[in-house]
């Protein structure tokens, strides 16, 4: 399986090159040549596994200069009773009739982001001795609040390897920002940026196409690379999720092989849902995809009037690791509906950059919405459905999984489509005690981890171990910095 940049075909990488470089120079994605395909035979077969075993079949589709072997012994520390508390890893919970919430949040950052992030740096360390690569690789990230922590804990004291997280000042919540700047490990950085994320994001997008960083970082025996949802490492593993979900309820006879399932997902930068739309596209039984957005809506009306525009109203919300208005992974999504049209990819993202926005094409916007269905949720809606959630079903929900919940019901009402669905619930409720305990009618005394007390007293729901133990942590990072700055904050981080 080779990859090609979304702006140039001529680009082409093996698995592990693109692993290892994770954003083509030129600026695009790199994105599989080809979509495998499965049957029910397959499927079937997946249902009777483990989940390091799932994902290890489902991979190696993909990585094909990956050994089966390889990809499992990876997944079996990657997803293993040493981070994750709950043997499956990614439980599909049943709320309702014909209602399934996917918990993604059971790994050491209690965040959606480590499903791929435990798996991901194993998969570089791989490329790099696969590829002769003898230099360090500097992952370079920016987070709107769960993909730094989830990054900064795969990559700790990983060889070969030094990773530098970029957050917005403000625009995480007081548990993110904790679990940030109390990070172990000798290769790892920090910063708060004075933005918002798409200021950070583009930052580091800058970053990684200046000619001039890239060769001083090469004297000095780096390269950078990424673990933002830019990175096929990111993507790939999150596939895996999505078949796991429709194999449980296969294997638990909530569903007949070959019934088809929708799935919603709330999204930022859109690639968890671009996760489930390729599991779709390989055959794995999916009807309608959901995208929910917050407040900030980009995404709703993208799908729905084929205008993606950017110059809009930011706002920082409630579930900050939505709060974006470049949905990077977009871009992938283009590329494959417009039959791998890399010059027609490349003028859109030119818009993007030099107005801000850009329109789709009439055959491409038919395609987009025949696949996904758009909504948003607003705060009063979010801390609405967290209470209705506690009350109706006694199960506490975060943020960013209202988000989804609210949406999916949106979609419902709309649509009359009451067939069984699954949404992915991306964080646990205590990386955001304070606006869950305000949305279950309680008032918040206090601030980050002191918080944490007062939901489990309130819910009797558990503590994740980790979180828990961020009372006993030592900030380490206090950097701040202009956007303008970026570059000289890695350069130094980089001597």
């Amino acid at each position: 399986m080779r990859y090609l940049s979304t702006r140039d075909k001529n680009v082409s990488l093996s698995g592990a090159e693109a692993i290892a470089m994770g954003l083509s120079r030129d600026g695009g994605l790199l994105t599989p040549e080809m979509i495998p395909e499965i049957d029910e035979k397959f499927l079937l077969a997946l249902s009777g596994l483990s989940y390091p075993e799932r994902a290890a079949k489902v991979m190696a589709l993909y990585l094909t200069d990956y050994t089966e072997d390889e990809l499992l012994n990876f997944a079996r520390e990657a997803y293993g009773p040493d981070g994750f508390d709950d043997t499956r890893a990614a439980p599909a919970r049943e709320v309702d009739k014909n209602l399934y919430c996917l918990e993604l949040w059971h790994g050491p950052t209690s965040a959606f982001k480590d499903m791929a992030l435990q798996m991901l740096p194993r998969l570089l360390s791989a490329a790099l001795k696969k590829t002769g690569e003898s230099r360090t690789a500097c992952i370079l990230v920016a987070t709107s609040g769960d993909t730094g922590k989830a990054a900064m804990e795969g990559f700790a004291d990983v060889d070969q390897t030094k990773i530098f997280v970029f957050y917005p000042k403000d625009g995480v919540s007081k548990i993110q920002e904790l679990q940030m700047v109390t990070q172990a490990g000798q290769n790892v950085g920090v910063c708060a940026v004075k933005g918002n994320f798409d200021d950070a994001q583009t930052g580091v997008k800058q970053i990684f196409s200046d000619v001039n960083i890239r060769e001083i970082l090469n004297k000095r025996g780096y390269f950078l690379s990424s673990a933002n949802s830019i990175n096929w490492g990111r993507i790939l593993p999150q596939l895996v999720y999505y078949f796991s979900a429709y194999c449980d309820l296969l294997r638990e006879n909530k569903i007949k092989i070959g019934e088809k399932i929708n799935i919603c997902v709330p999204t930022g930068n859109f690639g968890d849902i671009l996760a489930a739309w390729y599991a779709k596209q390989m055959g794995l039984p999916v009807g309608k995809l959901i995208c929910a957005s917050n407040r900030n809506d980009v995404l709703t009306e993208f799908i729905k009037t084929g205008v993606y525009n950017r110059d809009r109203e930011f706002y920082t919300t409630m579930s900050p690791s939505m709060d974006i208005l470049i949905s990077s992974n977009l871009e992938r999504l283009l590329y494959h509906l417009s039959g791998e049209n890399d010059m027609e990819v490349r003028a859109y993202m030119r818009e993007l950059s030099e107005s801000g926005k850009y329109e789709i094409q009439k055959d491409l916007k038919s395609k987009l919405q025949a696949e996904f269905w758009g909504g948003y949720c607003d705060e009063a809606g979010t801390s609405q459905t967290i209470g209705d959630y506690w009350k109706k079903y006694h199960y506490l929900i975060d943020t960013h999984t209202a988000v989804a919940a609210n949406v999916l019901e949106q979609y419902r009402e709309a649509t009359g489509d009451d067939h069984i669905a699954v949404f992915a619930s991306t964080a646990s409720p205590y990386k955001f005690c304070g606006s869950v305990l305000n949305a279950i009618g309680e008032n918040p005394d206090g601030d980050g981890v002191e918080l944490l007390e007062k939901l489990y007293q309130v819910s009797g729901v558990k503590i994740p171990a980790r979180l828990a133990d961020l009372k006993n942590k030592t900030r380490r990072f206090d950097l701040t910095a202009e956007k303008s700055d970026m570059d000289k904050i890695v350069l130094d981080f980089l001597k």
